[in-house]
């Protein structure tokens, strides 16, 4: 699996950008995981629901099953966070995970920047960022400037680095 990761501040348009590049490379055939690394607590089940009154009961996993998809959910009651290899072995094979966060990861990244946030560029010092897609022209440390809405590009310059 090649991996790519998308980085950056709070609302610098990670999330966004993970979205577009998901679909156009699904869009150009290939198969596309993500993973998010969440900073605060999460929960993406509901109050009520059985799997979450599994949960709720003491259940360290819940494998939530349909015939259009399936969830793993593990509480980590106390046990250390893990890692992103660790997760990453977690996934079924596809051509290409994009990772969003994990700045301090030693895979590839393009770093997502809009001016407006007031927030200082990662880029210039992280070699592990490989491009900067802004709104702005931003002085990058060296690394090529995208723009941040021109996914066509941004997945050429991804698959380019990647060998897809």
């Amino acid at each position: 699996m090649k991996l790519w990761g998308v980085t950056g501040w709070k609302n610098s348009g990670k999330t966004g950008l993970v979205q577009r590049l998901v679909a156009e490379f699904a869009a150009r055939g290939l198969t596309v995981s993500t993973v998010k690394h969440a900073h605060h607590s999460f929960d993406i089940d509901k109050p009520g629901k059985d799997s979450f009154v599994h949960r709720e009961a003491g259940a360290t996993e819940v494998l939530l099953s349909s015939r259009k998809r399936w969830a793993l959910m593990h509480e980590m009651r106390g046990e250390e966070e893990l890692d992103l290899d660790a997760l990453l072995a977690k996934l079924a094979p596809v051509d290409l995970v994009l990772i969003e966060g994990f700045k301090r990861g030693a895979h590839p990244k393009v770093e997502a920047h809009r001016p407006e946030t007031r927030q200082p560029l990662i880029a210039p010092t992280n070699p592990t960022i490989r491009a900067v897609a802004s709104t702005a022209a931003p002085e990058t440390g060296g690394v090529p400037l995208l723009h941040l809405d021109d996914t066509c590009g941004i997945a050429d310059f991804i698959a380019a680095e990647l060998g897809l």
